[in-house]
């Protein structure tokens, strides 16, 4: 099995992830690239280690955040079946078929439409890759267009974002401050709340439960 660090210099991996940055950059999505999965990744090694996976798994999950949106290249409808078989392609012989399966199948379970996962793994990445939100996942620089595109406004009122993983209780919740003068705090609702039912999922899995604070307000 080779690590996070070794998968990360995978000329074949790295061009697919920027292609896909570049390719949803010019569709005016927020950020699917290097930024995007470099945080993921860095957010689902640091979840796994707290609600006490084992080294094997944490590598794991951090190595299937880094990868997950991948298959974005290719097409964005069924990016997560495409990334995850284009992992299997490229990484074959780096993981033993219960390593690869792991990562496969937390590849595609990313994806919010995709909801009958049970697997540890999967479920650390969904909480990583669905509590991304913040003011730099916004690409476009014209503020006319942010301000009409609901993605992109959500995402610059968030200035704050981070995941609170309360052991002694049981909890993790995603924190947020979102900047009311520029959206109402009803307006994330109105786009996340599929992906907080995910996250509510994924939490459940790991044995926990999901919360979202939002300035400074237990909503959930």
């Amino acid at each position: 099995m080779i690590n996070l660090a070794q998968a990360k210099k995978n000329p074949h991996l790295l061009e697919f992830i920027r292609q896909s940055e570049k390719r949803l950059q010019n569709l005016k999505y927020t950020d699917h690239g290097l930024n995007h999965v470099e945080l993921v990744s860095a957010r689902a090694r640091t979840i796994a280690i707290e609600v006490g996976l084992n080294k094997e798994e944490q590598e794991l999950a951090a190595i299937a955040a880094f990868a997950h949106d991948v298959g974005n290249f290719l097409s964005r409808g069924h990016h997560n079946y495409l990334g995850s078989m284009i992992f299997q392609q490229i990484f074959w012989k780096d993981f033993s078929p219960e390593q690869m399966g792991h990562i496969m199948q937390a590849i595609v379970n990313h994806d919010k439409d995709v909801m009958d996962f049970s697997d540890p793994i999967s479920a650390v990445v969904v909480l990583a890759d669905k509590s991304d939100v913040r003011r730099s996942r916004v690409t476009v620089k014209d503020g006319k267009f942010i301000k009409e595109d609901i993605h992109n406004r959500v995402n610059f009122a968030v200035n704050y974002s981070k995941i609170d993983i309360v052991r002694a209780k049981k909890r993790i919740n995603l924190c947020l401050k979102i900047d009311t003068s520029f959206v109402p705090v009803i307006e994330y609702f109105e786009i996340f709340t599929d992906r907080m039912m995910y996250c509510r999922k994924a939490a459940e899995i790991l044995g926990y439960k999901f919360g979202l604070v939002i300035n400074n307000f237990e909503l959930l």
